[in-house]
């Protein structure tokens, strides 16, 4: 029976605070969840958390991410990828190891969030050996910064966080009553409506579905805030959230302010648990 859910949103480079979180956790063999779902770069920083790899998500956001050959704003000028998560995926399971076995064993499972291009609709696939190749790359492949929608069962997905970005209305249909969210903005953050409605109809008008949810993304996002902050009477929900002056962007490469970010969320994670655990 699935009660208590972890929830983490994605955010790109912002999910260095969410990986000390989930570092936090692993110092304390605090695993009281009985299923995940992430987004994005959640969804990256879980299977790490899963597989009990503490630091090989701080490892992959720090020299890989920072890395030109994955973000490359002069590539992007020539029609190439301004955030290439293909090669981020590849490189980060090709150097790291991932002990997918611990995943498997400890029975934790992963929903794995994406976007139908076609439809505009999430997907929520499970996380299996068969799968990882596809579904991460896809949850991770922001629109227009990733050029291509990967396919996950021949379907072309993007951007989990489009359709998505915190997902805790499907972890309550899954059927979970406790919820721990860990956020990528500081809390009474709301996402504004989007000044490039224009752009992103013209971007996008070969697929409507998706114009469509690009153009609802604000109020998604923020209904979702709503229900955290007023959750069902019969759902308990807990925030953790990056404090006020967290500096880290969505592609901000600053390994400074990375650094800090990670200890911010390594020590918010340490606490959570120790209190849990000792509840």
């Amino acid at each position: 029976m699935y009660n208590k859910a972890l929830i983490v949103e994605g955010g790109a480079m912002r999910g260095i605070f969410a990986a000390g979180v989930l570092d936090g956790f692993i110092e304390q063999s605090f695993f009281d969840f009985d299923f995940a779902i992430g987004v994005s770069a959640g969804s990256t920083n879980l299977v790490g958390y899963l597989c009990g790899q503490k630091g090989r998500s701080h490892k992959i956001i720090t020299e890989f991410a920072t890395n030109k050959r994955f973000i490359d704003m002069m590539r992007w000028l020539r029609g190439g990828h301004f955030c290439d998560v293909e090669w981020l995926w590849r490189q980060s399971y090709d150097e790291v190891w991932l002990d997918f076995e611990y995943y498997q064993t400890h029975q934790i499972p992963l929903y794995v969030v994406t976007t139908s291009i076609l439809t505009g609709k999430a997907h929520y696939p499970i996380l299996n050996a068969e799968n990882m190749h596809q579904i991460f790359p896809a949850s991770c492949a922001i629109p227009l910064a990733y050029r291509d929608y990967p396919k996950v069962d021949g379907e072309p997905m993007t951007d989990g966080g489009i359709a998505d970005a915190i997902p805790v209305r499907k972890a309550y249909e899954l059927g979970a009553r406790e919820l721990t969210v860990v956020l990528s903005r500081p809390l009474g953050y709301r996402k504004k409506a989007d000044r490039m409605t224009p752009l992103i109809k013209r971007l996008f008008k070969n697929y409507p579905a998706l114009q469509e949810v690009m153009l609802k993304r604000s109020q998604n996002y923020n209904d979702a805030l709503e229900f955290l902050e007023k959750p069902p009477v019969d759902c308990k929900v807990t925030i953790i959230a990056p404090p006020d002056d967290f500096k880290v962007g969505r592609f901000t490469r600053d390994k400074k302010l990375l650094q800090q970010g990670y200890e911010a969320g390594l020590n918010s994670g340490r606490d959570f648990a120790t209190k849990r655990l000792g509840a």
